[in-house]
């Protein structure tokens, strides 16, 4: 029998394992752009067939500039993926940003600089539309029962991405404030570009772990990790809430995504 999934969570720095699951199996889904970060975590939650990959493998062991990007939408895709859920952390370019807020991601600014992101490099071109680079379907949901099991949340975010793996200089996150940008993290591009490609709804939530250096405070990866890992549970709560609620047909164009695209 042939392995598949409706639904995918991809967990960022803290969430390695999902505990959700029923009857969770691994399984090796072979890429043409090789290994995944993890093997896949496949079972059933609230009714509905769930796949669970570590961004970052067990234990954190990639790096976001070495995470294999392509290979991993592209597994999810062929267990049939159309949904997925993705967690993110990273530091705050606001005051009205708190370490432990939630932030529901609607934009993003890309500043990584190598990095594979389209799966169409070569014999076709694909100039996909990132103007709304998230699912609004998923968006609301996250917002939606955020709200109802109390946990801080915003509504709306813009995401600075980052090559990695150091942090920010100081006048580099100055000026990410400056140009309107929430938070800052590694992880978010191309991840949420390859799933838009693969016509696959990406929703995103941000796990704000800091304040970035430009509030004068040295990053300290012991106090970021700290944060984290409180941050883990609220996600966890998150995604067990959302899942029953996802329709099984989608309302927004993430799944048309290639329409007109395509030259």
């Amino acid at each position: 029998m042939k392995e598949s999934a409706e639904i995918a969570i991809i967990g960022g720095s803290g969430l390695y394992d999902q505990d959700l699951l029923e009857n969770p199996r691994e399984t090796k889904v072979h890429t043409p752009y090789g290994r995944t970060s993890e093997m896949i975590i496949l079972g059933k939650y609230a009714g509905r067939e769930i796949a669970f990959l570590s961004r970052h493998g067990r234990g954190h062991q990639i790096p976001a500039h070495n995470v294999n990007y392509r290979a991993n939408i592209w597994a999810l895709r062929q267990l049939g993926v159309k949904r997925i859920l993705s967690s993110n952390a990273c530091g705050s370019l606001s005051e009205k940003y708190i370490p432990g807020d939630i932030v529901v991601l609607d934009q993003f600014i890309d500043r990584t600089k190598s990095r594979h992101s389209s799966f169409y490099e070569s014999g076709q071109v694909c100039h996909i539309s990132v103007a709304d680079p998230f699912c609004p379907e998923l968006a609301r949901l996250f917002v939606q029962e955020a709200k109802k099991l109390g946990i801080s949340v915003h509504d709306k975010g813009t995401y600075v991405c980052i090559e990695g793996p150091r942090f920010s200089t100081r006048a580099e996150s100055r000026l990410f404030g400056q140009w309107g940008a929430d938070v800052v993290g590694m992880t978010v591009v191309p991840e949420c570009v390859l799933a838009r490609e693969a016509e696959i709804c990406y929703g995103s939530i941000a796990l704000v772990t800091d304040y970035d250096v430009w509030a004068e405070k040295p990053v300290n990866l012991e106090e970021i990790l700290r944060v984290a890992r409180s941050n883990v549970d609220k996600a966890k709560r998150l995604f067990g809430a959302i899942i029953p609620k996802i329709p099984e047909r989608a309302s927004c164009e993430c799944w048309g995504a290639l329409k007109n695209s395509l030259l």
